[in-house]
């Protein structure tokens, strides 16, 4: 694995093992590379740029950890292509591995891709376009490449499929731009008509000039699809359900703001602000607003962005496009936005959108139907996630008065599969039996629903959780900019303290919010899991001083070398050492010995 890393134009050797790979420098290559790209765009360096992007397409780093992405991390990694074909284990990565360790992007053969349906928000059904494993690892290859140069290229209004932005940035920056002193007070909602299925592929292609894997790109828009087990042409569009479709999707759609004039004035207190002649836009992927001065400006928009939709083959969703004043409200990814009037004057107020909150009761209720009859420790152990994710999310804006809602929705449904828990026992035998006070005692409310068998283990209420303002992300900030580390380094802290309980924030501090097999962010799209520093093998113990949190596939790495190396002499040697010293496995002596041997095999090469 050194040979790949410390000489990247080496032939790579035959790999045996998978969790035993210096993770921790195959990110460290793979983000330096990026930031290198990153920086050669800025600088308009561009025969630089296109030398460092031939590196990251051949980068064995970059193919080890597009693997790992699609097959551990990613949502998808058990949904197959039309080939069938799924790696979900470490002997299969490897032999996925080794046989494409030496590919060539240029003369790659991609597979149609496989199409399927999900529902959406009206009603009607999404198509996806789901490709094989393998061409899923070379968009991966290709996205590491080309996402760094449009990061220093994208508009600082585009916040969808992006990294380390996010809707609650889209809604802060919408917030500044409509608060009370604004005259911008006229919304055009813009929605385009089956945005990813018809983007115009040339359009794609001409932005991607000189890319060394624009071939290949090429290739991934035309490879069409099965439907039905029916072959079907695809001569426009970017397939959703690609890795690669959502930059793709993104390079198509950048512009707007230089199609519709918008201009930017910078002083040295604020940095780059918005003229205030201009109009005003926000964009999450292909949901966008425009924010004018008067009705008549905001209805001038569809002739304004004419040009625009041809270059890219789009037209504007009818049903979707409206042109809605301020103090009427609209909706922009989830939540509502508007004026209302106060004794003060007009005040701007967010909160969660009705759609939105009757998506999460409709969830609820489902989950009451799946767990009907089920103990009461199943229904909390499926509704504590629901209630503190929506509860998160919602953070950010006008939530308290949606979360006692919330809470009082959620105590009928309880209080009626109790009924039908025990329809023989009477009300006081059932508060009774599932009603204890927080056993935390940081809430007052005595009448939380607990398990009888645990009373540790309580439903959460919505209304626990703090309303905390959403700091922006600035300007153009992205974090392939090498000179920003620190930067995102604080806002991953704060976003992490947002949207995590406390137990959760205390251990993320002691790891400074860094997983320690990878040591990458926890801040992230994977999901996290608590680990015993001193394994239960050992005698580590259920105590907070013994957790720590790790990524989903590195606490699954973890534990497969645990178990490869559990009864292997340097275990040994630690429970030796444990008993013949009176050493407590799970004392402070005790986990310094263990982290210091783990340093030594578990997380770089045994």
């Amino acid at each position: 694995m050194n040979t790949i890393i410390n000489n990247e134009s080496a032939v790579s050797p035959h790999m045996e093992q998978w969790e035993t790979l210096n993770w921790v420098k195959i990110h460290k290559y793979v983000k330096k590379l990026r930031q290198r790209i990153f920086r050669a765009e800025q600088l308009g360096q561009h025969r630089k740029l296109r030398k460092l992007q031939r590196l990251m397409l051949r980068s064995k780093a970059n193919l080890l950890l597009s693997i790992r992405r699609v097959t551990q991390v990613n949502k998808g990694k058990r949904t197959a292509g039309v080939d069938g074909y799924k790696a979900l284990t470490s002997r299969e990565r490897i032999d996925l591995y080794n046989r494409i360790k030496d590919y060539n992007i240029r003369s790659i053969r991609p597979k149609p891709a496989r199409r399927t349906y999900i529902p959406k928000k009206n009603g009607k059904l999404r198509p996806l376009g789901i490709p094989i494993i393998k061409d899923r690892i070379y968009q991966n290859v290709v996205k590491n490449a080309l996402e760094p140069q449009w990061e220093a290229k994208f508009e600082s209004t585009s916040y969808g499929f992006r990294p380390k932005r996010s809707t609650h940035d889209a809604i802060a920056n919408l917030f500044t731009k409509l608060s009370s002193k604004s005259k911008r007070t006229w919304i055009f909602e813009g929605d385009f008509k089956g945005c990813f299925d018809n983007l115009n592929h040339q359009h794609i292609l001409d932005k991607l000039i000189r890319f060394p894997a624009k071939e290949a790109i090429s290739k991934w828009l035309r490879a069409g699809f099965i439907d039905n087990e029916t072959f079907n042409e695809t001569n426009h569009g970017t397939p959703q359900g690609g890795i690669v479709s959502p930059l793709l999707a993104n390079i198509a759609l950048h512009g707007m703001e230089k199609e519709l004039g918008i201009k930017y004035i910078y002083n040295k207190r604020d940095g780059f602000i918005l003229d205030k002649n201009s109009v005003a836009i926000t964009r999450y992927a292909d949901d966008f607003v425009i924010l004018c001065k008067t009705e008549e400006e905001a209805i001038s928009m569809y002739e304004n962005l004419k040009p625009y939709l041809c270059k890219r083959g789009l037209v504007l969703a009818e049903d979707k496009t409206k042109i809605t004043n301020i103090t009427d409200g609209f909706d922009f990814v989830g939540f509502n936005l508007k004026q209302y009037g106060t004794k003060d004057g007009l005040k701007l107020l967010i909160k969660p959108s009705e759609a939105s909150i009757r998506k999460v009761k409709q969830t609820i209720k489902e989950t009451f139907m799946e767990l009907k009859g089920r103990p009461v420790r199943e229904l909390i152990y499926k509704l504590n996630p629901i209630i503190r994710g929506t509860g998160y999310y919602w953070s950010s804006v006008v939530s308290k008065k949606i979360y006692n809602k919330m809470d009082h929705y959620i105590w009928i449904k309880t209080m009626k599969h109790l009924r039908s828990l025990h329809p023989k026992k009477s009300w006081k035998w059932r508060i009774t039996r599932y009603f204890k006070p927080d056993h935390t005692g940081v809430s007052k409310d005595k009448w939380i629903l607990t398990d009888p068998q645990n009373e540790r283990n309580q439903l959460t209420r919505m209304t626990w959780i703090p309303i905390t303002r959403h700091i922006i992300i600035k300007f153009t900030n992205s974090p392939d900019n090498p000179s920003l580390q620190q930067y995102f380094e604080k806002r991953d802290e704060k976003q992490f303290n947002r949207f995590n309980i406390n137990s959760r924030q205390k251990i993320a501090k002691k790891q400074k919010y860094k997983c320690r097999v990878c040591k990458q962010s926890l801040v992230g799209e994977e999901s996290l899991e608590t680990n015993h520093k001193v394994p239960k093998m050992l005698g580590g113990k259920d105590e907070y001083y013994n957790f720590e949190l790790l990524h989903t596939s590195c606490h699954i790495q973890h534990h497969q070398l645990l178990e490869k190396y559990g009864g292997g002499k340097q275990l040994n040697r630690i429970r030796e050492y444990f008993r013949g010293n009176n050493v407590e496995p799970s004392s402070k002596e005790g986990i310094r010995l263990i982290e210091k041997v783990f340093g030594k095999f578990n997380y770089i090469t045994v």
